[in-house]
């Protein structure tokens, strides 16, 4: 579970605006840290079958968002993944 310090740098450093929260962008970021938070408790418990789905649609979500942002905005799509660290 990400904590509020956490998100907030988070939103910072991903945000498009001042008041941004909710773009593609910042979600894409938000979800990438849950997804790596929670890949490292799988590793720890292989058999955590309910986690393993959570993932899953984690990873799924994160996905949409990706081809949404790589539809609408090519650039902030291409930022993003390098910012990351994701793909290539």
């Amino acid at each position: 579970m990400l904590k509020t310090k956490d998100k907030k740098k988070i939103v910072e450093a991903h945000r498009v605006h001042d008041k941004d929260t909710g773009s593609a962008e910042v979600q894409v970021a938000l979800l990438t840290k849950r997804i790596d938070e929670l890949t490292g408790h799988l590793k720890k418990h292989p058999k955590d079958n309910h986690s393993r789905k959570g993932l899953l649609m984690m990873v799924s979500k994160r996905k949409k968002f990706l081809e949404y942002l790589q539809k609408k905005n090519k650039a902030s799509y291409e930022k993003l993944i390098k910012k990351l660290g994701l793909r290539k």
